[in-house]
């Protein structure tokens, strides 16, 4: 049977988990939906660069990705270290 100090402990890891994954979700989504937004304006005014627009579209939405894919590697360290 569990006592209520590890129950309390693994109710605040499980919140803090979830708390980790949700708000460092929502930068990565604004960011890239605004980039992609702004590269298909992009391409809409000036086909001929569309190119140069989509890579450097993808090389944004990569860097800009890797701040969600931290907030994933700190969630699971809460979940599987704590």
């Amino acid at each position: 049977m569990m006592d209520i100090g590890t129950a309390i402990r693994e109710a605040a890891v499980a919140i803090g988990a979830g708390l980790c994954m949700g708000i460092g979700a929502i930068g990565p989504a604004f960011g890239e939906g605004n980039a992609v937004g702004k590269a298909l304006e992009g391409m809409a005014r000036q086909p001929e660069a569309a190119g140069t627009l989509r890579t450097n579209m993808i090389l944004g939405c990569a860097i800009t990705e890797s701040t969600g894919i931290y907030s994933l590697v700190i969630a699971l360290l809460l979940l599987f270290l704590y």
